[in-house]
């Protein structure tokens, strides 16, 4: 009988793996393959969609006009130099005149027009950079206002800034200046339209002189309505006689009214003009100019060599107001290599921890300021002038 072995343990054959039972399929069977998930396809192009419409949503809110203008240094102009066309920007007749070897610039801000739009992205650039700043819209640009009607207000607050300027320089010289009535503004279609302009200076009503406003109303109060009413007025300094005949009153129909506001106006001899590029507006030049034409006409030489940058606004009187933008000016002064700038003393606390190389001078009125650049150009301590 032959001996049988026992049975061999299992052994893949030499050169071949071990099949487990999961790998395990029937002859002539594919090989398995990874099931994918019938979601996850959707998932993805769902977040890339998704995804997309974000990006151009923020793109396009970054676009989109916010209520808020930027400010940013703006240019400085030398008052003591000439315009473009040669000619002095201050020119005095009537008065002798210096010219001057000091620097003497009035500052302005850089600020988004009242008919330009800021995006929000600019928004933020202003509002990250240094020396810029972001200032709520309607602060700047009152609501309801056309932008015609805004530029026509900061082109008045210009001429005006130029009159008081006139006006406190002339009187911190010693020039004479006379108070006079003046007509402010004239009603379109109104009973003085076309008869009397803003500006005119008036002398007499009905043959009387006067001296206030409070005059040429009490004169007027006199007549009845329909009443012709003649006054003698100044315009650019020569003598007008005019009539206008008098209205009702909307509110009386018993009082009689000549379609004007009065306003109290100055009369001097000398004629100052002023060559300020039209493109800068507004009242913040007034002190600057003002001791442009004091430096002009004085009898001693106030500045020498000096160079000086400010800003404020200055009343007939000679008294600085604050005003808006300090720190973007004082900027730009010293940008512009300025080494003394005057701060109007309300402005003070809105330079503190400016950092900057140029002497901060306060100034209250402008008799402040001469005596301060006085003391600063025979060599006086900076630390001993009034400064913020």
């Amino acid at each position: 009988m032959t001996a049988m072995s026992a049975p061999a343990p299992d052994r893949a054959p030499a050169g071949r793996s071990t099949l487990s039972v999961e790998d395990w399929r029937w002859p002539g069977s594919r090989s398995p393959r990874t099931r994918r998930d019938p979601g996850q396809g959707g998932y993805r192009a769902t977040a890339l969609i998704s995804a997309v419409v974000v990006l151009i949503l923020i793109i396009a809110m970054s676009f989109v006009p916010v209520p808020f203008v930027s400010w940013a240094p703006g240019r400085t102009v030398n008052v003591l130099a000439s315009t473009d066309q040669g000619r002095p920007l201050i020119q005095v007749q009537g008065l002798p005149t210096r010219t001057s070897r000091a620097e003497l610039r009035m500052t302005t801000v850089s600020m988004t027009t009242v008919d330009g739009r800021l995006s929000l992205v600019e928004a933020l650039v202003a509002y990250w950079l240094p020396h810029r700043d972001v200032i709520q819209r309607d602060a700047i640009y009152p609501a309801g206002q056309s932008a015609d009607e805004v530029k026509a207000s900061e082109v008045q607050s210009m001429d005006t800034s130029q009159r008081d300027a006139v006006v406190a320089a002339l009187r911190a010289a010693g020039q004479p200046v006379t108070e006079m009535p003046m007509i402010d503004a004239v009603t379109v279609g109104g009973p003085s339209y076309n008869t009397l302009v803003p500006g005119d200076l008036i002398q007499k009503v009905d043959g009387t002189a006067v001296q206030s406003v409070a005059d040429v109303q009490r004169a007027i109060r006199r007549h009845r309505v329909g009443d012709t009413v003649a006054m003698a007025v100044l315009r650019g300094g020569a003598a007008r006689n005019v009539q206008v005949v008098s209205s009702a009153s909307r509110s009386d129909p018993r009082t009689p009214l000549i379609g004007v506001s009065l306003s109290t106006g100055y009369r001097y001899a000398p004629t100052v003009t002023f060559g300020v590029p039209s493109s800068i507006t507004g009242p913040s030049a007034g002190l600057v100019l003002s001791l442009g034409v004091y430096q002009t006409i004085a009898s001693t030489d106030l500045l020498g060599t000096l160079n000086v940058a400010g800003t404020g606004e200055i009343s007939p009187d000679g008294t600085i107001g604050a005003i808006g933008g300090i720190q973007e000016k004082i900027a730009g002064a010293q940008r512009d290599g300025a080494r003394i700038f005057l701060v109007p003393s309300a402005n003070c606390r809105d330079v503190q921890g400016v950092s900057t190389r140029m002497t901060l001078v306060k100034v209250s009125t402008l008799k402040d300021a001469i005596s301060a650049l006085q003391k600063l150009r025979q060599g006086t301590d900076a630390k001993e002038i009034p400064h913020c």
